[in-house]
């Protein structure tokens, strides 16, 4: 686990190099999850993705904190970990101290503690359903944020398909990581939502240069090309990877690809 200062310099690299592909290990084979790290380093990778799915914000479970300590147990790398949680606040610390160097989380989940019951979660967020908790919305956003930062830990914020990308317009300062969904999250291996496209163009409008515009779901060989030209720095990857049993060759040739 990085220190405050060199976990967020990490994702500023990430930012100012041409382009990274983070690996999903959603997708690994849990049951050789140290084997599969290990093709990945060989292969050259600079960070991994881990995926925690609460089954609430989102309508399927994976790893926990557990998995997150076993993984950092076997790995340097920089472990960018994504909360498809409810409650995303009550888990920073744990994840942290679990090995987490980037902590992102979603401002739906935000959006439905402010407003119970309307399941942004599901159905996507506009700055119009705030209206109304603007000022609850925008503190409780900031103060999250600022508690990444407290822990040491980059900072990130994610967004489903349906959500307004101009929500994140007051947080990008304070991030280092916009995270767009192209899928909606829950089950790898879905199709490419072309939203996606449209948002990451936004970002890299609207972001510093040194804030990492990452892009998740449906990304693969086809998509790749899409995601780059439309502004995207970070690319996040599962069964573009880990399909065929043929790591490093997989990530060899999409690297190749999107370094082009």
């Amino acid at each position: 686990m990085g220190t405050a200062d060199s976990s967020i310099d990490f994702y500023k690299t990430l930012a100012r190099s041409p382009r990274v592909i983070l690996p999903s290990l959603l997708a690994c084979d849990f049951a050789n999850l140290e084997r599969d790290i290990r093709e990945l380093e060989k292969a050259g990778v600079q960070g991994l993705h881990l995926d925690v799915m609460d089954g609430h914000f989102v309508p399927n479970l994976s790893i926990g904190v557990p998995v997150v300590e076993a993984v950092r147990r076997v790995t340097d790398l920089v472990l960018d970990v994504h909360l498809m949680l409810s409650d995303p606040e009550f888990y920073f610390e744990p994840f942290r101290k679990a090995g987490a160097d980037g902590i992102t989380f979603h401002v739906e989940a935000i959006a439905d503690l402010e407003k119970p019951g309307h399941n942004y979660a599901r159905t996507g967020c506009q700055p119009d359903d705030l209206a109304d908790v603007w000022f609850l919305f925008k503190t409780h956003v900031h103060s999250a944020l600022e508690k990444v930062h407290r822990l040491g830990a980059a900072a990130g914020l994610s967004i489903i398909p349906p959500t307004d990308v101009a929500l994140l317009k007051p947080f990008l300062s304070e991030c280092e990581n916009a995270l767009v969904m192209s899928v909606m999250p829950g089950f790898g291996g879905q199709k490419f939502d072309p939203r996606g496209k449209e948002k990451l163009a936004w970002i890299r409008e609207n972001a510093s240069p040194e804030m990492l515009r990452s892009v998740d779901g449906g990304v693969n060989e086809t998509t790749l090309m899409d995601c780059k030209l439309s502004g995207a720095t970070g690319l996040v990857m599962g069964t573009a990877i880990f399909r065929g049993n043929q790591i490093q060759e997989r990530f060899r040739m999409l690297n190749e690809e999107l370094q082009k």
